[in-house]
């Protein structure tokens, strides 16, 4: 991607000195940590209101937590759809904003007004008294708290891939700074995370559920109004038309002249969109060649029938990029479920800290605190040691940095596995299996597998992150990123289908519980679901180094090498 293939918020040729680098990023991260603290804060807090306010049941309650989770992350495709195919990135951001602040809104005037929620009661003590929400009163809630993940997931689409359209792939300064930016785009998602944990969080618990949302509407509204500041320095990119209409175009012109033989030169002109319209130009390569036939031509011209070079690589992208992104789904896995988990096993335990008491809402924070230091010293230290030693920009490939994550995702469950097991250890020697909290063991067990579940974040994220969205083709560079985030959301679902598969297959034919089900964690088997994600983590890793060791990158990857003046020469771009 190049300077000349861009244009300012007037449509004017963008001036490098003027438009783009990491002054434009600048307003985008703050969009995206205010918008976060609010979104974050709600994934892990919203089951409170759900059960206490809306007397959901704790399985429903859960649920919708989780779902909130993954239609975030799944709605991102829309917003990557809308941003590639018909309008700008920035002019997204600009419309799916105000309809995030009018769900938080709702949200805010819902808890607010008494006549639109449940009457008040005490769910833990007296469940029989509570009436669960129903009829319009849940159409409202459902509506609002759906039309959040709508906007945001929009949202999520979108800012990624205008962060890294304000970076030249062309100039080498500028592509090293294209890799900061992904880097300091996750540590503003992680300091969204922390002051939400820390400050939204208190004010839905101790402030009210009404000022809480109010409180979600004004973040999300101060990120609008810093990201419009910034439309002046944006570097934008003309949409280029429905890359889903340009693949659906290849797979049905293929199809169609399946039976006919290639000819013994096959043409590769861009007669059709390739090449015009901002699109890249895409020379043919090997392999897929079933969808080569969509370039032979048998004397029909239209769109659904002859498609350009540019069009069938472009699709043969997509399909090289598949299982990287199923095996990707596995390994990734284990990292919500620890999160979860973790934060359970310390509600149970000692949570002092000398005179001060650690909520067990709180101890999200930890992992949230280690990710940004990583993060920062992988940035600052490590990719420049690593880019001297290995010749990548990035210090290692993306798909190494993934590897990594993988890695570090089967041994912290190991690490969880070992630690629940002595936790239950020093419950029943103390005599506390039937109490189900009080463990007199520290909540600060949990920092080791704490600071993996960190490490993971620095690598796979960021990794899962750069990969598809550099390798993606020019017009397709949103599509790129929310392919990303739907790997999130359906780890996040497969997760929860994992606990349910796990207690129906261990439940005894006589009626007893589950691995994880009933309510007191000491008579649970934590450990051994802990084991048994050790076992998919390092089965999932296989299944990924399998499909990564033969993935073809776009550009060499390495691309920095050290010439015999000193001086550095580009191969190649991102």
């Amino acid at each position: 991607m190049t300077v000349q293939e861009l244009v300012d918020w007037r449509r004017n040729p963008v001036d490098k000195a003027k438009h783009g680098g990491v002054r434009a990023t600048l307003f985008l991260h703050n969009l995206v940590w205010l918008t976060n603290m609010a979104n974050i804060a709600n994934m892990l807090n919203i089951v409170g209101y759900l059960h206490g306010t809306m007397h959901m049941g704790v399985a429903s309650s859960s649920t919708t937590a989780t779902n909130f989770i993954g239609a975030i992350s799944m709605f991102s495709l829309l917003g990557a759809f809308i941003s590639d195919s018909y309008i700008k990135r920035v002019s997204t951001i600009l419309i799916f904003g105000p309809l995030e602040i009018l769900a938080y809104g709702l949200l805010a005037l819902q808890a607010h007004i008494k006549s639109l929620r449940p009457p008040p009661c005490d769910i833990n003590h007296s469940p029989n008294d509570c009436t669960e929400v129903q009829g319009f009163n849940s159409a409202l809630f459902f509506t609002s708290l759906y039309l959040v993940t709508f906007a945001d997931g929009c949202l999520r689409g979108s800012v990624a891939s205008l962060g890294g359209d304000q970076f030249d792939s062309d100039d080498l300064i500028e592509s090293r700074s294209k890799i900061s930016f992904f880097n300091w785009y996750t540590f503003s998602i992680s300091f969204g995370a922390l002051m939400g944990l820390s400050v939204v969080v208190w004010v839905e618990n101790n402030r009210g559920w009404d000022v809480g949302f109010a409180v979600c509407a004004l973040l999300v509204l101060v990120g609008l109004v810093v990201s419009v500041c910034g439309l002046p320095f944006y570097r934008n990119r003309i949409p280029t038309g429905s890359p889903v209409t340009r693949i659906l175009q290849v797979f049905v012109a293929s199809y169609r002249k399946r039976k006919l033989l290639f000819p013994e030169c096959l043409k590769e002109d861009e007669f059709s969109n390739g090449g015009s319209n901002g699109l890249e130009v895409l020379s043919k390569t090997k392999g897929l060649k079933f969808l080569d036939k969509a370039l032979i031509e048998n004397g029909d011209k239209g769109a659904w029938s002859l498609c350009s070079t540019s069009q069938v690589e472009e699709t043969k992208i997509i399909l090289r990029m598949l299982p990287i992104f199923i095996s990707s789904i596995f390994g990734y896995l284990p990292f919500s479920l620890i999160l979860t988990f973790s934060v359970q096993q310390g509600a149970t335990m000692d949570n002092r800290l000398g005179k001060i008491k650690i909520s067990p809402a709180t101890l999200d924070i930890i992992p949230v605190i280690f990710q940004m230091a990583i993060l920062v010293i992988y940035d600052r230290f490590i990719v420049p040691f690593l880019r001297k030693l290995t010749g990548y920009k990035g210090g290692i490939t993306h798909l190494q940095r993934i590897g990594i994550g993988f890695v570090f995702a089967a041994i912290a469950t190991c690490v969880a596995a070992l630690v629940e097991i002595k936790r239950k250890n020093v419950a029943k020697e103390n005599g506390l299996i039937d109490a189900g909290t009080g463990v007199p063991m520290s909540v600060f067990w949990l920092v080791i597998q704490f600071f993996l579940v960190g490490v993971i974040d620095v690598t796979s994220f960021v990794g899962l992150l750069e990969f598809f969205y550099s390798e993606a083709s020019i017009g397709m560079k949103s599509t790129g990123t929310s392919i990303f985030y739907c790997i999130i959301g359906l780890s996040a679902w497969m997760g929860s289908f994992l606990i349910q598969l796990v207690n129906k297959v261990t439940r005894n034919g006589n009626g007893g519980d589950g691995w994880l089900e009933g309510t007191n964690l000491n008579k649970s088997h934590l450990d051994r679901f802990y084991w048994l994600l050790s076992i998919i983590g390092l089965v999932s890793f296989l299944n990924y180094v399998f499909w990564a060791s033969k993935y073809a990158y776009r550009h060499n990857p390495k691309l920095v090498v050290e010439k015999n003046d000193g001086k550095e020469e580009e191969l190649g771009a991102i």
